[in-house]
């Protein structure tokens, strides 16, 4: 289903990075893993991607910092997803205010996800 498609994921805790690895991996995605908004940034300039998966609480610059770094300094429009462990509307509206397309919320239904991804690329647009 994501043969093709490269995937930048940004997640600090290492079970959930083994276990988004192996999801994408199985579906055909070329996944590139960072533990932190940091290490996003510097993979961002370094390559292409075609969506990143952002982890919300991480360690040196968090999900919304590092979005907003992307937008802001970068200038990229890669399509952003929130990874999210919570699902309440006031983290979901920010997560669009600081310019994510996309929230799913952990643990991660891969099917969904999937079709997110799918549904980004093509349309290159925000979705909640």
């Amino acid at each position: 289903m994501l043969t093709g498609y490269k995937i930048l994921v940004a997640e600090d805790n290492s079970l959930n990075q083994k276990i988004a690895t192996f999801l994408l991996q199985k579906d055909g995605a070329q996944v590139t893993m960072v533990a932190n908004g940091r290490e996003a940034v510097i993979q961002l300039a370094q390559d292409a991607f075609d969506v990143v998966l952002m982890d919300l609480q991480m360690p040196e610059m968090d999900g919304f910092e590092t979005t907003r770094h992307i937008r802001n300094i970068m200038k990229s429009n890669v399509p952003i997803i929130a990874l999210s462990a919570s699902n309440y509307d006031g983290e979901m509206e920010k997560c669009r205010e600081v310019g994510m397309n996309a929230c799913i919320t952990k643990p991660i239904d891969i099917q969904k996800l999937n079709n997110l991804i799918l549904e980004l690329k093509k349309d290159n647009r925000i979705i909640a």
